[in-house]
């Protein structure tokens, strides 16, 4: 947690990095295609450690080949229907857990919430393969519903060096963020951190002195 005596200071400048990265990437946004709210709760669960563009891939022929909500509750009832799932998938990594975790989110979808996804944080939690990052980007992009701060792993490194937080956890970290980035910005400060990561900042080793925010890094 910040300590209170620090949070003028971080305050301020997560103020002037989220200045400077508005002006970069005026239009920020979610780089995962879908065309309804399920597509997007598949789409961000087949995400977890695959690149975006990965994911983008696979779904283009697995939202042609599944297109209701009901059809992955089908699939989801038999092992013949998991295994076909599985396949389809595969390319995204973890195919079998994220199998699971997506044919068992459309059952508890279409069970317990109607077909519909729910719109608090605390239903959210309640399906499979839905942590708070993941709770967090479905429910600012489907409803406009801004509980918190989705903490990927982009986020996670660059909120650190930018220091912004002495954590490493992404709920601590979260926690920080929530406490020195005003609500407004909550659900953008995610993707314009992931944008800045992207184009100027990668993990991969490269020289941090012509990175736009280099004077704030460490």
């Amino acid at each position: 947690m910040t300590l209170p005596k620090e949070l003028p200071h971080l305050k301020k400048r997560a103020q002037k990095i989220t200045k400077i990265l508005k002006k970069f990437f005026p239009n920020p946004r979610i780089a995962l295609n879908y065309s309804n709210n399920w597509e997007l709760l598949v789409a961000v669960e087949l995400s977890a450690q695959c690149t975006d563009k990965k994911v983008n891939e696979v779904t283009a022929q697995l939202f042609k080949k599944y297109r209701k909500l009901e059809d992955y509750v089908r699939m989801g009832k038999s092992v013949r229907g998991v295994r076909e799932f599985e396949k389809d998938i595969k390319s995204t990594g973890f195919y079998r857990s994220k199998a699971k975790n997506v044919l068992g989110a459309a059952k508890v979808v279409k069970e317990k919430f109607g077909g519909k996804l729910p719109k608090t944080m605390a239903e959210m939690l309640t399906i499979p393969g839905i942590g708070r990052k993941s709770a967090n980007v479905i429910l600012g992009n489907a409803y406009g519903v801004v509980e918190g701060i989705a903490v990927d792993t982009h986020v996670i490194r660059l909120s650190k060096k930018l220091g912004l937080t002495k954590h490493t956890e992404p709920e601590k970290i979260e926690r920080d963020l929530m406490q020195i980035i005003p609500k407004n910005d909550w659900f953008n400060i995610t993707y314009l951190l992931i944008d800045y990561g992207r184009k100027y900042c990668p993990a991969r080793p490269h020289n941090h002195n012509v990175c736009p925010l280099y004077k704030f890094g460490k």
